[in-house]
């Protein structure tokens, strides 16, 4: 096997991976909404879907297309990078249980998760995606991928995180902005 036929099959695993948060978040979002949770920023969810899927197109056309190398010291480290995004983000989601999304849901009345990786972080699950953003594309050296990724994602994130916080301060769970606190919301 060469080396973008085993990339091409670590991407499709990471799209794997993203079907079975999108089958968990549907289930969470029914357990929400059966509490009475309320959606926040529904404008910029679709955004989101669409940058993540060019991630994983970019990841794949990139390095076809431009000839680049694995050069296995960055490769392997990316990986590595990689596989410690997943463990986070499986972390974030174990943590919050059914309050965990991929959209911005809060049940009124629950009180702020302190459990976890979020007694350390506010958003620990946005620190695995940065790091998964960058990380994925360089194990194949994609790095126009990852740059653009990156930029436009910490564009993206910064309108995430001002809603979920918005959400909060909405339900007054919000304690201060520098709390390392979450709701349970998607972060």
């Amino acid at each position: 096997m060469t080396s973008m036929t085993l990339y091409l099959l670590l991407i499709g695993l990471v799209a794997a991976e993203r079907l079975a948060e999108l089958i968990t978040a549907r289930r969470h979002t029914a357990w929400s909404l059966a509490r009475g949770g309320r959606e926040y920023g529904r404008g910029h969810y679709p955004v989101m879907v669409a940058l993540h899927t060019a991630l994983l197109v970019g990841c794949a056309v990139e390095p076809w297309a431009a000839g680049r190398p694995f050069v296995p010291l960055l490769g392997w480290s990316a990986l590595a990078v990689v596989v410690a995004a997943q463990g986070l983000r499986w972390w974030c989601i174990a943590t919050l249980g059914p309050r965990w999304n991929t959209r911005v849901l809060v049940v009124p009345g629950l009180p702020l998760v302190a459990a976890g990786p979020y007694r350390l972080l506010r958003h620990p699950n946005y620190v695995a995606v940065v790091a998964e953003g960058v990380a994925l594309p360089l194990v194949h050296s994609a790095w126009l991928t990852a740059l653009g990724f990156t930029v436009l994602n910490l564009m993206l994130l910064r309108v995430r995180i001002g809603c979920e916080d918005a959400a909060l301060t909405d339900g007054g769970r919000l304690r201060a902005p520098t709390s390392v606190h979450s709701a349970g919301a998607a972060s």
